[in-house]
């Protein structure tokens, strides 16, 4: 039995996605944000950064890997499936999954933070995280532009990258024009498994996102 230990982020649903995608049973144990649960010992000694998601494979003795990008490549290799087994097909998806966790993902993160979350709203930090956020959406956009997926087929180098596309409203990054980009973001969203994935662990109702919104702050980009 694979168990996620996880909460309502981009990094999060990436891994949630991916199971869905494979149909392997898998338990999920939702960590509080808000409460900081993601800072308590007995989680720090899963996942030393303090961080989600984390994943236990217990099948493998209760073997735990943190680090989405890190998880990602672990059950892909688990299964046979979502990365090319060739050195080459293989390297393609991995630059992917590293460049939206090295770019995509904290810039949009830091997008978010100054957006929405920033006691102080300083203009010239926000207008630099979306402008690079835009830059990054245009790299995107040109990979797509002749290429159905980021590397080749479907891989868990999309769904690593399609949670942060898709949160563009929320962190205040503008799509327009994008429009390969725009394709490749609705064909994902329409697949069944990326839709249930993005349910996990539990959609918040509206009042309690309010009370994510005041309570977490930036801890809900950990």
């Amino acid at each position: 039995m694979l168990e996620l230990l996880t909460s309502e982020t981009p990094n999060g649903w990436k891994v949630a996605i991916l199971l869905e995608e494979l149909g392997e049973p898998y338990k999920v144990t939702p960590i509080s944000l808000t409460n900081l649960e993601q800072k308590q010992d007995w989680y720090v000694a899963l996942n030393p950064n303090g961080r989600i998601p984390t994943l236990i494979d217990h099948d493998a003795d209760d073997f735990a890997i943190f680090e989405s990008g890190a998880i990602m490549i672990y059950l892909a290799e688990k299964f046979g499936r979502f990365l090319p087994a060739d050195p080459k097909g293989r390297s393609q998806v991995i630059q992917w999954v590293m460049w939206q966790m090295s770019g995509l993902g904290p810039m949009m993160g830091q997008a978010t933070v100054f957006n929405r979350y920033f006691d102080e709203k300083l203009p010239k930090v926000i207008d630099r995280y979306v402008r690079e956020s835009q830059r990054l959406f245009g790299v995107l956009d040109a990979q797509l532009a002749d290429n159905e997926y980021l590397a080749g087929d479907y891989s868990i180098a999309d769904m690593a990258c399609f949670p942060w596309v898709r949160g563009h409203d929320w962190a205040g990054v503008d799509m327009s024009g994008f429009t390969h980009l725009q394709r490749w973001l609705d064909a994902i969203a329409a697949r069944p498994a990326a839709q249930r994935g993005l349910l996990v662990p539990t959609p918040p109702s509206a009042e309690e996102m309010a009370e994510k919104t005041t309570r977490q702050g930036q801890n809900i980009l950990a």
